[in-house]
């Protein structure tokens, strides 16, 4: 029976070898695909309208991206339930890498707050590929006011609880939010008065029928520059560079205030980590690009420093946890 036991032996161990060689011949097999890749058109779903800010950089990395790949770059509008449609779409999307998610805060960390439900978990569908950008906003205030500086207004508001209206593009919506967390951070109460968009909200400030309002820099640039509207401070951790005159809210009362419009592109979850990477590098490459930093910089956006997958993830969770708290706070949570 000895030889039976040495033929039994040698057929285990040349199971073993042959199990361990198909083992690495997969990560080979892997790495040569992300190599290649891509090899048919990429998706980009946009959960916005087209023509929006996020659309247009979209459209700016589209030609750059095409160049690098060889292949296209289709950009897909899903706007709807509040950015939740377009997240949802990506989310169920085969993990390939062929289908990527513009994704910001509204989708990854604030819609998954103010709605009852939304089809999909911002952590665990998504695999973030690169930081794009920050969209750093604005409070400004109406020239009638006759306030110059965050800390004027913030003593002017303490002394007027809840008889000051602040103006937002609707319930739920970041510049609602941000408003929201000033206030609890600077110990002032003011009025919600929803509208629908940031044009009409920028229109009563200049008219004087609301005085204070958070606003996208890219949209509020022009009227500053034309002194329709004072700028009293940003809502980043650091001055945007396109008007690096006007103080942070940060450094003018408010110390530790950083609320800003983040982006990455996200793959969904279960995409080879060999791909995530060459995503990772090739959009990072083009992100790096001095005319692509010059343009951000010029619409009044922060080029983002690329950091790594986990500390992305690591990121996405924070923020969703943050605006969790701010949206309870403000009586919004689940409320959409």
């Amino acid at each position: 029976m000895a030889w039976l036991a040495e033929v039994c032996a040698t057929f285990i161990r040349a199971v073993c070898m042959a199990a361990c060689a198909g083992a690495l011949a997969f990560p080979a097999a892997a790495q040569e695909a992300a190599r290649d890749f891509p090899t048919r058109p990429v998706t980009l779903i946009v959960p916005f309208a087209a023509g929006g800010g996020l659309d247009m950089i979209a459209r700016q990395l589209q030609p750059l991206l095409e160049q690098r790949w060889g292949k296209p770059l289709i950009v897909e509008n899903r706007p709807g339930g509040g950015t939740s449609i377009g997240a949802a779409a990506a989310a169920k999307a085969a993990p390939d890498g062929y289908t990527m998610l513009f994704g910001t805060t509204s989708p990854l960390s604030i819609a998954v707050n103010v709605y009852k439900s939304v089809p999909y978990d911002p952590v665990k569908d998504f695999i973030p590929v690169a930081r794009i950008g920050n969209a750093a906003f604005v409070f400004i205030a109406t020239p009638s006011l006759k306030i110059d500086t965050l800390s004027e207004f913030v003593k002017y508001a303490r002394e007027r609880p809840a008889q000051i209206s602040f103006g937002s593009g609707g319930t739920g919506s970041m510049q609602h939010l941000f408003a929201e967390l000033l206030q609890s951070m600077s110990g002032i109460k003011m009025v919600h008065v929803p509208y629908r968009g940031d044009n009409p909200v920028i229109t009563d400030i200049i008219a004087g029928h609301i005085p204070v309002a958070f606003v996208e820099m890219g949209v509020a640039m022009p009227y500053i520059e034309a002194g329709k509207v004072v700028p009293l401070g940003v809502s980043s951790a650091m001055r945007v560079p396109a008007m690096p005159k006007v103080p942070t809210i940060s450094e003018s009362g408010v110390p530790g205030f950083d609320a800003v419009s983040w982006q990455m592109f996200v793959v969904p979850a279960g995409t080879p980590r060999a791909v995530v990477d060459k995503l990772h590098a090739d959009i990072g490459a083009i992100l790096n690009m001095p005319d692509v930093k010059d343009d951000f910089i010029k619409a009044g956006r922060i080029p983002s420093a690329q950091t790594s997958i986990e500390e992305m993830s690591d990121y996405i969770r924070t923020e969703r946890d943050k605006w969790r708290k701010v949206t309870e706070m403000a009586g919004v949570a689940g409320s959409q």
